[in-house]
């Protein structure tokens, strides 16, 4: 029987204090006991798929999530994980090393997706995920902020030996639709190959939360981003409120609904339990045509470019 995957996926960026960690980019200081409340509800809900990577608080991320998924059968859990390029170690095979890290942290004997984190050499480091996926200790492996050509050559490297390319994530949202534009969403449909769009609320801009009367934190990495771009963003949330009254939900599930719609899977990140409830309620709604169509109006009418500092433009 094949294993249960949620349409949303958890994301745990924000998991863990240090160098890239929740302290630093949310502001926030979480411990794994604020979190085991979260986790437990969202499997649940059904919400079963979670994502971190080597780099959130370099290693504090995966071994949060780790000891929580420990409580639960290997089995009715999805995890995935990512290689940064920046921080491998300079050894034979620093795919496998930092694999194998991983694997330790998380507490498992198998990753169900393991991604590269960036382009920053397709060439040299995709051709280490393959022996990963050979040996079984990865599942699935995707590429991550990734543009169409390299994605493409990816997908080359890869399936010359056997290996395809299962998923693709980018940042994706009402407010910056780069992969769209640039085709990639459309060749992931074309070739069977997930979309999980991270960064759907912009770090919770989108979330109905915050606005320029009540800013992000600050002195966050995330304050600094976009409380100076909140008199446009206001205007986008102000288009999704009569939508989510008519649907019965929060702002927060509108722009997971819209990205759904999009094909893609969001991926939502999680530290309360009323996060857990939006994202296992979004999946619910079914926006129509012309619901699509006036947020995505007013998210270009606000013209704001929430491209992250570590992301090549896509197009």
């Amino acid at each position: 029987m094949a294993k249960h995957i949620s349409p949303i996926a958890l994301g745990t960026w924000s998991w863990g204090t240090g160098a890239a960690g929740g302290d630093q980019v949310f502001g926030n200081q979480l411990t794994e006991a604020d979190l085991k409340p979260v986790f437990d509800a969202a499997m649940a809900a059904g919400l079963n798929v979670w994502d971190t990577a080597t780099v959130y608080g370099m290693g504090a991320s995966e071994e949060i999530l780790g000891r929580l998924a420990s409580d639960y059968p290997r089995e009715d859990l999805v995890l995935s994980t990512k290689f940064t390029p920046q921080i491998s170690p300079d050894v034979p095979d620093p795919v496998d090393e930092m694999c194998e890290a991983s694997l330790k942290r998380l507490g498992t004997d198998y990753i169900d997706i393991y991604w590269i984190h960036n382009p920053a050499d397709v060439e040299r480091f995709t051709p280490g995920l393959v022996g990963l996926v050979k040996s079984g200790k990865v599942r699935r492996v995707g590429v991550s902020n990734h543009n169409l050509e390299q994605i493409k050559r990816a997908e080359e490297i890869l399936s010359a030996q056997g290996v395809h390319l299962s998923a693709v994530q980018n940042h994706f949202s009402l407010l910056y639709r780069s992969s769209e534009d640039a085709g990639i969403l459309e060749w992931c449909r074309e070739h069977g190959v997930e979309f999980f769009a991270y960064m759907v609320l912009e770090q919770g801009t989108l979330s109905g939360k915050y606005s320029t009367a009540n800013p992000l934190p600050a002195g966050s990495q995330r304050g600094e981003t976009y409380n100076p771009l909140m008199p446009r963003i206001d205007q986008v949330v102000a288009s999704m409120r009569p939508i989510a009254e008519a649907h019965g939900v929060h702002v927060a599930q509108i722009p997971l609904a819209w990205a759904i719609s999009k094909g893609t899977t969001p991926i939502i990140g999680v530290t309360k339990l009323a996060q857990v409830a939006d994202a296992a309620a979004a999946a619910q709604v079914k926006l129509t045509d012309g619901e699509m169509a006036a947020i995505e109006e007013a998210a270009q009418e606000a013209h704001v470019d929430t491209r992250g500092s570590w992301e090549n433009p896509m197009a």
